[in-house]
């Protein structure tokens, strides 16, 4: 004789697999979990970008104010030396692709100070504007520029 043993907890072998409910259920898991993944990778390259471009805004900025220092005195305080307005670009050498475009304006004024040294000083503003995805971005960076300052010193 033989006597068949109940097993707890166990569905009988016809009724083993996943019902229609548990199977969508899962499916859409596995589609929160993907988009929340691509979306994630999305936003990080984002940032990257926008990352390079403000390096690449602040190398633009220090360029253009490093340059103004080799100047001399006379060369600063004449009209039409240096350039007003100039344009760079993210891939400065690659003509075919340059990406993003960079527009600036270079601004010489007096120094508000109100010392006995302020004749002989400049403020040099130096202003940065491009577009990223629609939205306008802009950096400055100012410095100021003396007579008597680096530009004597420059040996040839």
């Amino acid at each position: 004789m033989k006597t068949a043993l109940p097993q707890l907890g166990r569905r009988p072998a016809h009724r083993r697999g996943f019902t229609l409910i548990e199977a969508c259920f899962a499916m859409m898991m596995v589609a929160v979990m993907f988009l929340a993944l691509y979306d994630g990778l999305t936003y990080g390259y984002t940032l990257i970008k926008l990352a390079r471009e403000n390096t690449r805004a602040t190398q633009i900025l220090v360029e253009k104010t490093e340059t103004i220092r080799l100047y001399t005195w006379d060369q600063i305080n004449s009209n039409g030396f240096i350039l007003k307005t100039f344009t760079n670009y993210y891939y400065p050498i690659d003509a075919a692709s340059r990406g993003t475009v960079y527009t600036g304006t270079l601004t010489v004024t007096n120094t508000p100070l109100t010392t006995s040294y302020a004749g002989d000083m400049k403020k040099i503003l130096v202003t940065l504007n491009w577009k990223t995805g629609g939205l306008s971005r802009t950096r400055s960076l100012s410095t100021y520029v003396s007579r008597y300052g680096l530009q004597n010193y420059i040996y040839y």
